[in-house]
């Protein structure tokens, strides 16, 4: 089988596929979302003749440049992971929310608006200590937790002035570390609990969090398939926090879940079980 790695170059990831891909027999060839090209009777894919292609990441870029991207996947013949439509639900935080809200599932309030008259308002309903996220994003940056009326006012108009839409979640009591639950085709691969460095919320591997593997229980297992099953994500990373009551939270569902950390923290390898998964739903 042909395989093509949408990206934005080459990294650690998509040398990882490359390996798990070759080890099993495949052909693999990256592909740069930022040189893709296409037409109407005059250009072709930039991964004709692959079998399957696997999202590894989309880079920044207009939004013209991500809704032609996002064009081409929707139009291609060939089985995208994870599907363009899913993509486009995980990676937009407030969709993802608003869906699993929608469905019933547990997720932290969450106060969504554009001026930093309402956010300011947002700000007072979910209790005057708040997490601010970007709606795209990844790896906990651009993340602030705010508390002061003042600084959450300066915070809100800045935001405001630079066209961003403000995204606020209650600031959720927990006992210091979080869940990453990897799964594939809805059934859970691997889980690690991330904890947060030392001073820090942030749990995430990025910002310095350390890892530990973990056994899942029922609870978790069943609320992160659920998680993404709505969004239909195939290959997909679910964070899970839990309350101060032990109420177990969704907090993402990303399309494009890093592994490296996870791997090394549970001794298994993802890229070649992501690979499997791949064969055995093309085949």
């Amino acid at each position: 089988m042909r395989l093509a790695f949408l990206s934005a170059g080459t990294g650690w990831h998509v040398a990882d596929l490359q390996r798990a891909a070759v080890a099993r027999g495949h052909l693999c060839q990256t592909v740069d979302f930022r040189l893709l090209s296409a037409g109407c009777g005059v250009a072709s894919e930039g991964w004709a003749g692959c079998e399957a292609v696997v999202v590894r990441t989309m880079p920044p870029g207009t939004l013209e440049q991500v809704i032609f991207r996002m064009d081409l996947l929707h139009l291609t013949n060939v089985p995208v992971f994870n599907s363009p439509r899913s993509i486009e639900m995980a990676i937009d935080k407030y969709l993802t929310t608003a869906r699993l809200h929608q469905a019933g599932l547990p997720v932290p309030r969450t106060f969504v608006c554009q001026t930093a008259e309402a956010a300011q308002e947002g700000f007072a309903a979910l209790g005057g200590d708040v997490v601010v996220k970007p709606l795209f994003g990844s790896e906990g940056r651009g993340m602030m937790r705010i508390s002061d009326p003042e600084l959450a006012w300066r915070t809100f108009r800045t935001l405001e002035r630079s066209g961003a839409v403000l995204y606020l979640q209650e600031t959720i009591a927990h006992p210091g570390w979080d869940l990453r639950i990897f799964l594939l085709g809805g059934k859970p691969l691997a889980a690690m609990r991330r904890y947060a460095r030392g001073g820090d919320w942030r749990t995430n591997v990025a910002q310095g969090g350390r890892t530990a593997a973990v056994a899942l229980g029922e609870t978790e297992r069943s609320l992160a398939g659920q998680a993404a099953a709505l969004l239909g994500v195939e290959i997909a990373g679910v964070d899970l926090l839990q309350d101060a009551a032990g109420r177990w939270l969704v907090l993402e569902v990303n399309a494009v879940p890093g592994w490296r950390a996870l791997a090394a923290t549970c001794n298994i390898d993802v890229a070649d079980a992501l690979i499997a998964y791949v064969e055995d739903r093309v085949r």
